[in-house]
């Protein structure tokens, strides 16, 4: 299985600010990563499972397809 990929995404100015305004309209902090990797195509029964482990656990999980 090759080595997942993922990284925080380089931002220019402009899109920093741009993401600096939706944190302060949502009141939240947000993570830009780089599309990097495809993301997985999850039924709604497995996004349940997902959302309910990252409850269990107190983390986010992201499901990406490694390839």
């Amino acid at each position: 299985m090759p080595t997942p990929k993922i990284r925080i995404a380089k931002l220019d100015n402009e899109t920093i600010d741009k993401i600096q305004a939706m944190e302060a309209e949502l009141g939240y902090s947000i993570v830009a990563l780089e599309p990097y990797y495809l993301p997985a195509s999850l039924t709604t029964s497995q996004m349940d499972k997902l959302k309910f482990l990252e409850q269990e656990l107190g983390v986010v999980l992201l499901a990406y397809k490694n390839e």
